[in-house]
Protein backbone atom coordinates (compact mmCIF):
# COMPACT_ATOMS: atom_id res chain seq x y z
CA UNK A 1 0.00 0.00 0.00
CA UNK A 2 2.71 2.48 0.97
CA UNK A 3 4.59 2.06 -2.28
CA UNK A 4 1.51 2.89 -4.39
CA UNK A 5 0.69 5.72 -2.00
CA UNK A 6 4.14 7.22 -2.28
CA UNK A 7 4.68 6.71 -6.00
CA UNK A 8 1.21 6.46 -7.53
CA UNK A 9 -0.09 3.60 -9.67
CA UNK A 10 1.78 4.24 -12.90
CA UNK A 11 5.18 5.01 -11.37
CA UNK A 12 5.14 1.82 -9.30
CA UNK A 13 6.72 -0.96 -11.35
CA UNK A 14 6.25 -4.67 -10.96
CA UNK A 15 9.88 -4.94 -9.85
CA UNK A 16 9.26 -2.24 -7.21
CA UNK A 17 6.32 -4.24 -5.89
CA UNK A 18 8.02 -7.61 -5.85
CA UNK A 19 11.13 -6.15 -4.19
CA UNK A 20 9.05 -4.41 -1.50
CA UNK A 21 7.00 -7.55 -0.88
CA UNK A 22 9.97 -9.90 -1.04
CA UNK A 23 8.33 -12.16 -3.62
CA UNK A 24 8.86 -13.17 -7.24
CA UNK A 25 6.56 -11.89 -10.02
CA UNK A 26 4.78 -15.26 -10.41
CA UNK A 27 3.86 -15.14 -6.71
CA UNK A 28 2.43 -11.64 -7.09
CA UNK A 29 0.33 -12.75 -10.05
CA UNK A 30 -0.79 -15.90 -8.22
CA UNK A 31 -1.87 -13.88 -5.18
CA UNK A 32 -3.41 -10.84 -6.88
CA UNK A 33 -3.82 -11.58 -10.58
CA UNK A 34 -2.38 -8.26 -11.70
CA UNK A 35 -0.73 -5.05 -10.58
CA UNK A 36 -4.10 -3.35 -11.00
CA UNK A 37 -5.85 -5.81 -8.67
CA UNK A 38 -3.10 -5.40 -6.08
CA UNK A 39 -3.58 -1.64 -6.35
CA UNK A 40 -7.34 -2.02 -5.87
CA UNK A 41 -6.77 -4.02 -2.70
CA UNK A 42 -4.21 -1.52 -1.43
CA UNK A 43 -6.62 1.33 -2.17
CA UNK A 44 -9.43 -0.43 -0.28
CA UNK A 45 -7.13 -0.86 2.72
CA UNK A 46 -6.12 2.81 2.57
CA UNK A 47 -9.76 3.93 2.39
CA UNK A 48 -10.76 1.71 5.32
CA UNK A 49 -7.97 3.21 7.42
CA UNK A 50 -8.78 6.75 6.26
CA UNK A 51 -12.47 6.38 7.10
CA UNK A 52 -11.72 4.74 10.45
CA UNK A 53 -9.48 7.69 11.39
CA UNK A 54 -11.65 10.50 10.08
CA UNK A 55 -15.34 9.53 10.01
CA UNK A 56 -15.75 10.27 13.71
CA UNK A 57 -14.68 13.89 13.16
CA UNK A 58 -17.63 14.57 10.90
CA UNK A 59 -20.13 12.55 12.92
CA UNK A 60 -19.21 13.78 16.40
CA UNK A 61 -22.32 14.77 18.35
CA UNK A 62 -22.51 18.26 19.75
CA UNK A 63 -20.33 19.86 17.08
CA UNK A 64 -21.57 22.30 14.51
CA UNK A 65 -20.88 21.33 10.92
CA UNK A 66 -18.15 23.95 10.70
CA UNK A 67 -16.51 22.73 13.93
CA UNK A 68 -16.70 19.16 12.63
CA UNK A 69 -14.93 20.18 9.41
CA UNK A 70 -12.32 22.12 11.40
CA UNK A 71 -11.61 18.99 13.44
CA UNK A 72 -11.52 16.82 10.31
CA UNK A 73 -9.27 19.22 8.43
CA UNK A 74 -6.84 19.52 11.34
CA UNK A 75 -6.56 15.73 11.44
CA UNK A 76 -6.18 15.42 7.66
CA UNK A 77 -3.61 18.21 7.48
CA UNK A 78 -1.59 16.71 10.32
CA UNK A 79 -1.85 13.28 8.71
CA UNK A 80 -0.79 14.47 5.27
CA UNK A 81 2.19 16.38 6.67
CA UNK A 82 3.10 13.95 9.42
CA UNK A 83 3.50 10.69 7.55
CA UNK A 84 7.15 11.48 6.80
CA UNK A 85 6.85 10.29 3.21
CA UNK A 86 5.34 13.43 1.64
CA UNK A 87 2.54 11.19 0.43
CA UNK A 88 -0.62 13.27 0.76
CA UNK A 89 -3.75 11.32 -0.13
CA UNK A 90 -3.50 7.99 -1.94
CA UNK A 91 -6.57 8.84 -4.06
CA UNK A 92 -4.81 11.95 -5.35
CA UNK A 93 -1.43 10.23 -5.68
CA UNK A 94 -3.07 7.53 -7.77
CA UNK A 95 -4.05 10.07 -10.39
CA UNK A 96 -0.82 12.04 -10.61
CA UNK A 97 0.47 10.97 -13.98
CA UNK A 98 -2.29 8.38 -14.04
CA UNK A 99 -2.34 7.63 -17.76
CA UNK A 100 -1.14 4.07 -17.07
CA UNK A 101 -4.27 3.05 -15.19
CA UNK A 102 -7.13 1.47 -17.10
CA UNK A 103 -10.32 3.44 -17.67
CA UNK A 104 -12.25 1.24 -15.20
CA UNK A 105 -9.60 1.81 -12.53
CA UNK A 106 -9.58 5.57 -13.12
CA UNK A 107 -13.39 5.57 -12.80
CA UNK A 108 -13.16 3.54 -9.59
CA UNK A 109 -10.72 6.07 -8.13
CA UNK A 110 -13.01 8.93 -9.17
CA UNK A 111 -15.98 7.14 -7.57
CA UNK A 112 -14.09 6.92 -4.27
CA UNK A 113 -13.39 10.66 -4.40
CA UNK A 114 -17.07 11.31 -5.13
CA UNK A 115 -18.05 9.21 -2.11
CA UNK A 116 -15.88 11.41 0.12
CA UNK A 117 -17.54 14.48 -1.38
CA UNK A 118 -20.92 12.85 -0.74
CA UNK A 119 -19.99 12.35 2.91
CA UNK A 120 -19.08 16.02 3.13
CA UNK A 121 -22.43 16.97 1.58
CA UNK A 122 -24.30 14.73 4.03
CA UNK A 123 -22.63 16.48 6.98
CA UNK A 124 -23.44 19.92 5.58
CA UNK A 125 -27.07 18.88 5.04
CA UNK A 126 -27.17 17.58 8.62
CA UNK A 127 -25.94 21.01 9.71
CA UNK A 128 -28.79 22.58 7.75
CA UNK A 129 -31.32 20.32 9.51
CA UNK A 130 -29.76 21.14 12.88
CA UNK A 131 -29.78 24.87 12.11
CA UNK A 132 -26.04 25.60 12.17
CA UNK A 133 -25.70 25.86 8.37
CA UNK A 134 -27.86 28.35 6.51
CA UNK A 135 -30.85 26.71 4.83
CA UNK A 136 -30.07 28.48 1.55
CA UNK A 137 -26.48 27.17 1.46
CA UNK A 138 -25.84 25.02 -1.60
CA UNK A 139 -24.61 21.90 0.20
CA UNK A 140 -23.43 20.24 -3.01
CA UNK A 141 -21.28 23.22 -4.03
CA UNK A 142 -19.81 23.65 -0.57
CA UNK A 143 -19.00 19.92 -0.37
CA UNK A 144 -17.35 20.03 -3.79
CA UNK A 145 -15.32 23.07 -2.76
CA UNK A 146 -14.17 21.44 0.49
CA UNK A 147 -13.28 18.17 -1.27
CA UNK A 148 -11.30 20.13 -3.85
CA UNK A 149 -9.42 21.91 -1.07
CA UNK A 150 -8.52 18.56 0.53
CA UNK A 151 -7.29 17.23 -2.83
CA UNK A 152 -5.19 20.35 -3.36
CA UNK A 153 -3.90 20.03 0.18
CA UNK A 154 -2.72 16.54 -0.66
CA UNK A 155 -0.65 17.87 -3.53
CA UNK A 156 0.81 20.58 -1.28
CA UNK A 157 1.78 17.87 1.23
CA UNK A 158 3.44 15.84 -1.53
CA UNK A 159 5.39 18.99 -2.41
CA UNK A 160 6.67 19.25 1.17
CA UNK A 161 4.25 21.64 2.93
CA UNK A 162 4.37 21.21 6.71
CA UNK A 163 1.38 20.82 9.04
CA UNK A 164 1.24 24.53 9.92
CA UNK A 165 1.19 25.52 6.25
CA UNK A 166 -1.55 23.00 5.54
CA UNK A 167 -3.62 24.21 8.50
CA UNK A 168 -3.27 27.79 7.20
CA UNK A 169 -4.70 26.69 3.85
CA UNK A 170 -7.57 24.93 5.57
CA UNK A 171 -8.36 27.88 7.82
CA UNK A 172 -8.41 30.12 4.75
CA UNK A 173 -10.78 27.72 3.00
CA UNK A 174 -13.10 27.68 6.01
CA UNK A 175 -13.45 31.46 5.73
CA UNK A 176 -15.68 30.67 2.76
CA UNK A 177 -18.07 28.88 5.13
CA UNK A 178 -21.53 30.44 4.81
CA UNK A 179 -22.85 32.42 7.76
CA UNK A 180 -25.37 30.41 9.79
Amino acid sequence: MHLFWRQGFEATSLSDLTAAMGIAPPSLYAAFGSKEQLFREALQRYLQQFRARHAASLQAPGLSARAAFERLFDAIGDGFAGCGQRSGCMLVAAEIGGVGASAPLREEIAAHRRSIESGFRARIERGQREGDVAADCDAERLAKFLATVVQGLSIQARDGANAAELRDVLRTALRAWPAG
